[in-house]
């Protein structure tokens, strides 16, 4: 065998997914419609471990639009359909119930453990508090929490991101940070070369969230129109008792 061929065998074997003979795990992939879901996602299915049985979302049932990234729900279905995993649904009062989410939660999680679902897939990358609630909602149905992004420095996940070939666009900002102008801009090494150095590359304190719609989990690249961008304020609860104004602009994302 020729070195080249040797080579090119090295290279299938090394993309293979590890594990291929070992029963695969039962999970749910929790599912955002951004860069950090399908960059999480595309990881645990190079990994070969589990089987992803749906992409769970939860959706603001006033706005129509998925939590944070304003993703549309036949946008989130047209994903879906792409990567080939069925979507299921939270609906969801206004922002900042977290009582709300908290019990809806609970019903799916018990639901998906009579299905069993040992195994929930997240895509965070090192928030700390964030993980330990999700940690605590998940322990009572002994349902395991896997984070593939997780560990690695900020700077070093948004490098193999770019690596990936995934294609996503920026479509919810905060209003005092990229704001208005942020909409609708790419993910690439011009974007992350230009952003402020006291922003995570990732978005990950919420600068910016993204709508994921080509790359290696996809079947097809899902189509998509930005719109007029828009702007919301949202009265929060501090853990201090007070309460806080937040304002976000977003993308008034269409299927196409």
């Amino acid at each position: 065998m020729s070195a080249f061929a040797e080579g090119n065998q090295v290279k299938m074997l090394h993309l293979q997914p590890k594990n291929s003979t070992m029963k695969k795990k039962k999970a749910v992939f929790n599912w955002s419609g951004g860069k950090d879901s399908a960059h999480a996602l595309l990881r645990a299915q190079q990994s070969g471990e589990y089987e992803i049985v749906a992409l769970l979302t939860t959706v603001n049932r006033e706005t129509h639009r998925s939590t944070m990234h304003g993703i549309p729900p036949e946008l989130l279905e047209a994903q879906s359909r792409s990567i080939g995993i069925p979507l299921k649904v939270i609906n969801l009062k206004p922002k900042g119930n977290m009582g709300d989410y908290s019990e809806a939660m609970s019903k799916v999680v018990s639901e998906l453990k009579a299905q069993g679902v040992t195994h929930f897939i997240f895509g965070d990358i090192y928030l700390h508090d964030v993980r330990k609630y999700r940690e605590e909602q998940l322990k009572p149905y002994g349902i395991e929490l896997v984070e593939p992004l997780w560990g690695k420095p900020s700077s070093q996940v948004i490098e193999e991101f770019l690596e990936t070939g995934l294609k996503t666009v920026i479509v919810t900002t905060m209003g005092d940070g990229l704001g208005k102008e942020g909409i609708g801009k790419i993910i690439d090494r011009e974007f992350i070369d230009g952003l402020p150095a006291e922003y995570d590359p990732n978005g990950e304190n919420g600068e910016f969230h993204t709508f994921c719609y080509d790359g290696p989990i996809f079947k097809t690249s899902v189509k998509f129109s930005l719109g007029v961008p828009f702007s919301e304020s949202y009265e929060i609860g501090m853990e201090d008792g007070t309460k806080k104004t937040f304002t976000y602009w977003f993308a008034d994302l269409k299927l196409e």
